[in-house]
């Protein structure tokens, strides 16, 4: 029963507090919509107020811009006006140019007329005074009986003579002066180029000293019953001396590549130890192979001392081979270089091209690198080979013209005969051991035939005696003191020379018989 009427009292409570709760939320929305109804109409009396003020701002707006814009009306209208009264002023002030320009034209066609009048005026009276003056002219010419040509032919001819004195007078002057300047300047551009040129003097010599680990390398290389040392000159050309000199041997040849080739052979050999003819023949074979490519480098040194380009490779070696030749004791390639270093100065001066002249100095003795395999003169050789290589024109004659055998075409030409009668004559440039020593010779000899009675002369102690034998059924004991006088009176007429000179003569008769 206690437990029906806890049920129940719950039952109850619960239903209470439900009723009381839902009166409690009825109340709640209740309040809300009245809040809610109330919080839209101030919404919509905010919203009336902010229209009715917008409304009153967009037309306070709307006012201010309507004012704006008929202020600027104003002011456009009045700009307007004021273009309209420029345009007006414009076109009365044209109009008045119009006018003005209208005037103008007429008083220049007035002035045109005017002058056209003028100038039938001044024609009419040119031709009248042209028409007096030929009249003049043949009254003149009847006068004196001379044409008017004749007449000027004349006075010419007289003003000639009394000039031409005094004009060749003042040409010779000028002339002189200009050769005098001439010289002066030629001068003084030779000594500037060689002052800026300035190259040691080297002599090439005609023996080389190979030095010897011992004395008893001179038997080795001698060989039995000497047919090492016969070997070795047969095939290289040249003369060993094998003398007293201690520890060395002289290479002796006038060729410096024969000699090269040589010593550098027998230095090989001595170092080598095995000296017999096939050895000497095989290392001769394997160093003229070797002296090729050093003969090439020779050729490119020089291009690259003198800063040339584009030269044919077999060029390059006929050029090295110019270090393996000499003319009067001076290397060949070594005077070509300071031929086209003075020949590109020079040039420079001139304002010539100097690439151009360096190239026609180099190659101008190219002849004599092989002048001993073809036939001809080095400078004939020499053209052929640039012609060969298709050298410029200017080099070509260059090489023709630098000893004189050919006109001299243009100033590298003139310049490169120059250069190499420089280089040729400057002191110690040259010795003349040999080729002097056997022109004197030649020239020593060649004076005593040009005598008659005369059979032979020979130039003996190395010129400094003359023996002249004479044929005795010509010349007595007598003739021969004469002829030995005549030989001294020519010598010192005709030669230089140092020291002094003995003359012999030589007269004899023999008697030969044959027994048989």
């Amino acid at each position: 029963m206690e437990i029906f009427i806890s049920i129940l009292l719950v039952v109850v409570g619960v239903s209470g507090g439900l009723l009381t709760s839902h009166l409690v939320n009825n109340s709640k929305v209740n309040n809300s919509n009245k809040k809610a109804e109330e919080i839209i109409e101030k919404a919509k009396k905010e919203a009336e107020k902010a229209k009715r003020d917008s409304l009153f701002e967009a037309k306070e707006e709307i006012h201010k811009l309507k004012i704006e814009a008929e202020k600027e009306i104003k002011e456009r209208k009045e700009e307007v006006k004021i273009s309209e009264d420029r345009l007006v002023q414009r076109e009365n002030n044209m109009d008045k140019r119009d006018e003005l320009f209208q005037k103008r034209e007429l008083s220049l066609e007035e002035k045109e007329n005017s002058i056209i009048e003028s100038q039938k005026d001044i024609q009419a009276e040119y031709a009248k005074l042209e028409e007096l003056k030929q009249q003049e002219l043949d009254q003149l010419s009847k006068i004196a009986k001379l044409s008017k040509d004749e007449a000027k032919k004349l006075v010419m001819k007289k003003v000639e003579e009394t000039m031409s004195k005094e004009i060749s007078e003042y040409i010779k002057e000028r002339e002189d002066e200009a050769k005098l300047e001439a010289d002066k300047k030629a001068q003084s551009m030779i000594v500037s180029s060689m002052q800026r040129y300035a190259a040691d003097i080297a002599n090439e010599q005609t023996v080389t000293v190979v030095n010897l680990p011992d004395d008893e390398m001179k038997g080795r290389i001698i060989g039995r019953e000497g047919r090492n040392i016969r070997t070795i000159e047969a095939i290289t050309g040249v003369d060993l001396i094998i003398d007293d000199t201690p520890e060395a041997v002289v290479i002796s040849s006038f060729d410096p590549l024969r000699r090269e080739i040589a010593r550098v052979t027998l230095e090989t050999l001595i170092k080598d130890g095995r000296i017999h003819p096939t050895r000497i023949e095989e290392l001769y074979d394997k160093v003229s192979k070797d002296m090729k490519q050093k003969i090439i480098e020779y050729g490119n040194d020089a291009l690259f001392e003198l800063g040339l380009t584009k030269v044919d490779p077999e060029l390059i070696e006929i050029i090295g081979k110019l270090h393996f030749r000499t003319s009067y004791g001076q290397n060949a390639l070594q005077h070509s270089i300071e031929v086209a270093h003075l020949c590109g100065l020079m040039a420079s001066e001139f304002g010539e091209n100097v690439q151009l002249a360096k190239r026609a100095g180099l190659l101008h003795d190219i002849g004599k690198a092989i002048d001993h395999e073809v036939e001809g003169s080095h400078v004939e050789i020499g053209v052929d080979i640039a012609k060969r290589f298709h050298e410029n024109d200017v080099v070509i004659n260059s090489i023709a013209s630098h000893h004189g055998d050919t006109e001299a075409k243009s100033i590298i030409a003139v310049l490169v005969a120059i250069a190499d009668a420089l280089s040729a004559s400057r002191p110690g440039a040259r010795n003349d051991s040999l080729e002097n020593y056997i022109k004197r010779l030649e020239q020593l000899e060649s004076v005593a035939k040009d005598i008659p009675g005369i059979d032979k002369s020979y130039a003996v102690q190395a010129g400094r005696e003359l023996r002249v034998i004479v044929k005795p059924e010509e010349i007595d004991d007598l003739g021969a003191h004469k002829i030995a006088r005549d030989v001294k009176e020519k010598i010192e007429s005709t030669m230089q020379y140092p020291g002094t000179i003995k003359v012999t003569v030589v007269r004899e008769t023999r008697a030969q018989e044959e027994a048989r």
